[in-house]
C-alpha cells in the first residue's frame, strides 16, 4: 500500500519560481568585475533564467548534457544555476583557481559541452582550448557591446545568447533522481573526483539547511563562499527559497572591499572559510572598523580557531556558528547553533562548545568507528573514523563503477572524530594528517589551534614528518604577523602550557605564506612532500 498524497517530481527551478511569486522584489546584489554594483531581484533572475534555459534548448542542448561555468559570485552565475539545471542539463561549476592540468582533466572527464566564462578568465581557457575537444562553445559573461576579441570556439556574449530565449519558457519535467549539478573534489591525492547532485538531493539539502541554521526571510546574506565550491554550500537554493537578500562580492574578497559591501548593504549573515575572515578582521583592526550590521557568521571549510572566535564575539559582537561538511555531502553535515543553555554560560564555557563542529542536521546520520569498523561510544573521548549517510550524501563518484559506501550505506569521510554525550561532533584530524608518534596520537588540528593563539602568529600548520625513532614527529610551520622569524623558544614556551610536552614540535619552520588550495584549505601535502626527509637526514 502506498500513501494517498500527490506525486511530486522536483526541479530546482521551482525554487526560483517560488521566489519570483512570493519575494519578487527581494534584491540580489553583485559586485561586477569592473567594481560597479549591480542590482537585480528574484523576479528578474527567474525571467532571465527561463530565457537562458530556452536559449540552450533552441541551441540543441538537452537533458543530461554537462554545461560548465567558470564564473564569479554574481547574478549571472545565479541565473546559470537555474537556467542550466532547469532545462535538464547538468550545471558543472569549475574552480577558476585550478592548476591547468587539473582543469583539463576535469573538463574532459565531465565532457563539458559549453563553458560560460568571465572575461578575466578568457586567457586561462585560450591556453587550454586545444586540449578540450569536448567543448563546443564558449559563452562570455558580458554585454554584447563589451564582447572582447578571442580565439575561443564559437564565442558569444552572455547577453546576446540569452536574448534569443523565451521568457515564458516552461521548465522541464524531471525524473525523481535526475542529475542537477556537478562539483569535483580538491584532488589532493590523485585526480579530482566528481560528485553528481540530483534535483531532489539539492532541494532536500536546502530545506534541511534552513531548518538547521538561523536564517530568516529578513536576512541579508553575504556569499563569500564561492559559487564553484560545493554549489556554494546550498545558499543559491535556500536563499531564494527563504526570500533572503543575497550579496555577492565578485572578485574582490580582500578586507576593504568586503567591509565596504557589508556596510553598504547592511549584511546580517555571512558565509565563508576562516582565511577570508582573517583578512576581513585584520582590515577592521588596522582601520578601527566594526561590523555593526552582522549578527551571525557561519564558518566552515577548515577548523575554527579560538582567537578568531574571540575577535568576532568580543570586538564585533558577531555570533560565530561553526559548521562542517564535504563536497560528497552537498555539503552540510553538522551545525553548531546556539542553545538556550549557552546564554547562562561563561565566555570560556561557551567558546569551548562553539569550537566543536556541531550536531547533525535532520537527515544526516553520524557514527564513529575503530579500525575494525566497530562503532565507538559517544563519550567525547573515543576517537575513530567518522562515517555518514543520508539522502544528500553520495552513493558513488561520477562515472565510477563501484559505490563509495559500504553495504549499509555508510560513507567514510576520512576524518578522525569523536562524538560526545550531548551529540556534538568534534573533528580531531584528517585520517591522513593525524600524527602517530611512538604509538601515541597527536592531533595536528589541536596543535595548530594552540599555536595560532600566540600573539605573534598569523597562521599555523602542523604536519607529521617521518622520524627514525618515533615513526613520526610534528613539524610546525608558522606565518608571523610581520612575516619575520621570532624566537622559537617563545613559541615552545607558549605551547608548553597548552599541550602535552610530547606534542611539542621537534622543529619550527617560518614561512612568508602557507600553501592554500583553491577553496582556502591548507595544502598540507605540499609541505609533507617538501620536508618528508627532514628528520631522516638530520
Amino acid at each position: 500500500m502506498i500513501g494517498d498524497m500527490q506525486r511530486w517530481t522536483p526541479n530546482v527551478a521551482s525554487i526560483i519560481e517560488h521566489a519570483k511569486e512570493f519575494h519578487p522584489t527581494k534584491e540580489v546584489i553583485s559586485r561586477m568585475v569592473s567594481g560597479d554594483i549591480h542590482r537585480t531581484n528574484y523576479e528578474e533572475v527567474c525571467i532571465r533564467s527561463r530565457k537562458l534555459a530556452s536559449a540552450l534548448e533552441k541551441d540543441g542542448y538537452k537533458k543530461g548534457d554537462v554545461i560548465a561555468t567558470l564564473a564569479l559570485n554574481t547574478y549571472r552565475h545565479l541565473e546559470m544555476y537555474y537556467g542550466i539545471s532547469g532545462m535538464g542539463a547538468i550545471c558543472h561549476t569549475l574552480n577558476f583557481r585550478l592548476h591547468p592540468e587539473q582543469a583539463v582533466y576535469i573538463i574532459n572527464h565531465a565532457d563539458d559541452k559549453i563553458i560560460f566564462c568571465e572575461v578575466p578568465f578568457i586567457p586561462i581557457l585560450e591556453g587550454l582550448k586545444d586540449q578540450l575537444p569536448c567543448v563546443e562553445k564558449y559563452i562570455i559573461l558580458c554585454d554584447e557591446a563589451d564582447m572582447p576579441e578571442t580565439g575561443l570556439k564559437n564565442a558569444i556574449s552572455y547577453e546576446e545568447y540569452i536574448n534569443s530565449g523565451d521568457e515564458d519558457y516552461v521548465w522541464a519535467e524531471m525524473d525523481d533522481d535526475a542529475a542537477c549539478g556537478l562539483c569535483y573534489t580538491s584532488g589532493t591525492t590523485g585526480n579530482p573526483k566528481g560528485v553528481l547532485y540530483s534535483h531532489k538531493s539539492n532541494i532536500l539539502h536546502a530545506q534541511a539547511s534552513l531548518n538547521g541554521m538561523p536564517i530568516s526571510s529578513d536576512e541579508t546574506i553575504l556569499m563569500v563562499v564561492p559559487l564553484f565550491h560545493v554549489l556554494a554550500w546550498g545558499i543559491p537554493y535556500y536563499g531564494p527559497m527563504n526570500g533572503s537578500k543575497l550579496v555577492m562580492p565578485g572578485m574582490q574578497m580582500e578586507g576593504e572591499p568586503l567591509y565596504d559591501l557589508i556596510d553598504r548593504e547592511k549584511v546580517t549573515l555571512a558565509f565563508g572559510v576562516p582565511t577570508i575572515w582573517m583578512g576581513l578582521l585584520a582590515y577592521c583592526r588596522d582601520n578601527n572598523k566594526i561590523l555593526t550590521s552582522v549578527k551571525n557568521t557561519i564558518i566552515g571549510g577548515s577548523a575554527l580557531s579560538l582567537p578568531t572566535l574571540q575577535e568576532f564575539d568580543e570586538v564585533h559582537d558577531v555570533n560565530v556558528i561553526h559548521a562542517w561538511g564535504m563536497t560528497e555531502m552537498s555539503p552540510l553535515g553538522t551545525v553548531n547553533t546556539p542553545t538556550p543553555e549557552m546564554e547562562n554560560m561563561s565566555r570560556d564555557e561557551k567558546y569551548a562548545i562553539q569550537l566543536k563542529q556541531g550536531k547533525p542536521i535532520y537527515g544526516v546520520e553520524l557514527k564513529v568507528v575503530d579500525d575494525a569498523g566497530i562503532e565507538l561510544p559517544k563519550d567525547g573521548e573515543s576517537q575513530g573514523h567518522l562515517m555518514v549517510r543520508g539522502p544528500w550524501i553520495l552513493q558513488k563518484y561520477f562515472k565510477a563503477e563501484k559505490d563509495a559506501v559500504d553495504q549499509d550505506g555508510w560513507f567514510d569521510t576520512g576524518d578522525i572524530s569523536v562524538l560526545d554525550e550531548d551529540g556534538y561532533m568534534i573533528i580531531k584530524d584528517r585520517a591522513k594528517d593525524v600524527i602517530k608518534s611512538g604509538g601515541e596520537w597527536i592531533s595536528s588540528i589541536d596543535l595548530e589551534n594552540a599555536a595560532f593563539g600566540h600573539p605573534d602568529i598569523t597562521e599555523a600548520c602542523v604536519v607529521g614528518i617521518p622520524h627514525p625513532k618515533w615513526d613520526e614527529r610534528p613539524m610546525l610551520f608558522v606565518v608571523t604577523n610581520d612575516g619575520e622569524p621570532i624566537e622559537k623558544e617563545s613559541i615552545l614556551e607558549f605551547l608548553g602550557s597548552r599541550v602535552a610536552k610530547w606534542w611539542l614540535p621537534d622543529e619550527i619552520i617560518f614561512l612568508k605564506e602557507l600553501p592554500h588550495g583553491a577553496t582556502g584549505k591548507l595544502q598540507k601535502f605540499e609541505l609533507r612532500d617538501e620536508y618528508n626527509n627532514y628528520y631522516m637526514e638530520k
